[in-house]
């Protein structure tokens, strides 16, 4: 079985380098283009099942790579982007340049973040992304061919980082740009990941 797991296209608080954690941002013009682009590359796949995460920019990726596939589309809260708390909203720069900055361990040294008010940990995103994987798709074997999951930054990386051996350290190692497609496979109850990170469109503005 393949998984094609897709990272939402863009939205004005990517644009903006805002954090969006789980703030229901809706995808830009741009975004939308970015998806047209990527589910015409993809359009002769024939995927029997997909998941996305419920937040808006991920349901409308999903239906955009969909297109005219008379399939269901699962909603699963376990695929929303990671929470942020009270630092949703708050611009890249400050996060990444401030030492102070509650999130700036988040994007240097994932290992040694601590979160703010009202946010998840790694370990609590890890934790949640392996049980929907457990529960929902490691059971899909043998059913389904090609499954589609449209989800998030951090929340992709949870899920390819352990089948490619990346340690917490290295979180941010693999670039997952708007829309960028991961490829995994799934033989005998095991995932493995063929191929991470690839876009079908030009080079990403954000």
């Amino acid at each position: 079985m393949k998984i094609y797991l897709v990272r939402h296209g863009e939205t004005d608080w990517n644009r903006g380098e805002k954090l969006q954690g789980q703030s229901d941002v809706p995808l830009n013009e741009y975004g939308i283009q970015l998806a047209r682009e990527t589910g015409e590359a993809l359009e002769s796949v024939p995927f029997d099942l997909a998941f996305c995460s419920p937040l808006g920019r991920a349901v409308q990726t999903a239906k955009i790579l969909l297109g005219s596939r008379e399939i269901p589309l699962c909603q699963d809260p376990r695929l929303m982007e990671m929470r942020f708390g009270v630092m949703e909203g708050v611009a890249f720069r400050d996060a990444r340049t401030d030492e102070k900055n509650p999130m700036y361990h988040f994007f240097h040294a994932p290992a040694c973040y601590q979160p703010p008010e009202g946010a998840e940990s790694f370990q609590q995103l890890y934790d949640r992304t392996a049980e929907f994987l457990r529960e929902r798709i490691l059971p899909l074997e043998g059913m389904y061919q090609n499954v589609l999951i449209a989800a998030h930054g951090a929340v992709n990386r949870s899920i390819i980082n352990p089948l490619a051996g990346i340690d917490l350290a290295h979180f941010w190692q693999i670039r997952l740009p708007n829309c960028a497609v991961c490829l995994l496979s799934l033989e005998n109850g095991k995932l493995s990941l063929l191929e991470a990170g690839r876009i079908y469109y030009g080079e990403s503005e954000g």
